[in-house]
């Protein structure tokens, strides 16, 4: 059963569309500064994932209910197919998309996707998905910590996107916790490789290990993908945001 997601859209209403799916703990608007300052011209779908953001929260969290809800995405959209950006996690949903619908995919961007989680360590961050602050100038420390390389402006923004206060008075990601422990258990699992013939471009942040070895490896053997590396942390969005528009915008044109 697909989720009515709730979809941010920007960008010129005739510009060409591009779907962009955010990562675990996130929601579809992180990308929203970076689309309108270095894709301008497209026109951006931006979802929140089922248990992130705004969108409905019950379960299941899996990759192929995630693919299922941008099949839905695309429908309500009237688009039969798109180009998807996708980071971290979401690049594993929009992978599991291409797979179950590869007519609807029209290239893939994945930004530094998660595909050589160690399971060790995806169990450590699931089992610590529950996260309670007492006060916003705490949410804003953790926020901080979390995102070393961004600026005040956009941890400020990124609170005010993704926290909230509860009626406790306490502060708290605005996703669920039960589908983020999920999602770290989805890493884990095997990852499928884009379908043959689709325009592929990996990213990878040179700072972080999240991309696996084995998975860029089996890619190089496609015709169609390409791969990119830039000195970035995980955010590649926030610390290397031009260099990561051009990219984007070669690729996409």
């Amino acid at each position: 059963m697909s989720a009515n997601l709730t979809i941010h859209s920007s960008g010129p209403d005739d510009g060409p569309p591009v779907l962009v799916v955010h990562g675990v703990c996130g929601h579809g608007r992180r990308f929203e500064s970076f689309t309108t300052a270095e894709l301008p011209e497209f026109r951006v779908h931006a979802p929140d994932l089922r248990g992130h953001g705004h969108a409905p929260r019950v379960p299941p969290w899996t990759l192929e209910q995630h693919a299922d809800d941008l099949l839905s995405v695309l429908d309500g959209l009237g688009l039969w197919s798109a180009p998807v950006v996708a980071h971290s996690f979401g690049a594993l949903v929009a992978l599991r998309l291409a797979e179950v619908a590869p007519d609807r995919v029209d290239r893939l961007a994945l930004l530094d996707p998660a595909t050589g989680i160690d399971p060790e360590q995806a169990l450590v961050w699931a089992e610590a998905s529950a996260v309670v602050r007492e006060t916003r100038a705490d949410a804003v420390g953790t926020q901080r910590f979390d995102w070393p390389g961004a600026s005040d402006e956009a941890v400020e923004r990124e609170v005010d996107l993704n926290w909230v206060e509860g009626d406790d008075g306490q502060w708290r990601p605005r996703y669920s916790p039960a589908a983020v422990a999920t999602a770290w258990s989805e890493m884990c699992r095997p990852v499928p490789l884009p379908p043959p013939g689709t325009p592929t471009l990996v990213v990878r942040a040179s700072r972080e290990d999240f991309v696996g070895e084995h998975f860029r490896a089996a890619c190089s053997t496609l015709q169609s993908f390409s791969y990119a590396e830039l000195d970035s942390g995980h955010m590649l969005h926030i610390d290397a945001p031009g260099a990561l528009g051009e990219l984007l915008r070669e690729f996409l044109r």
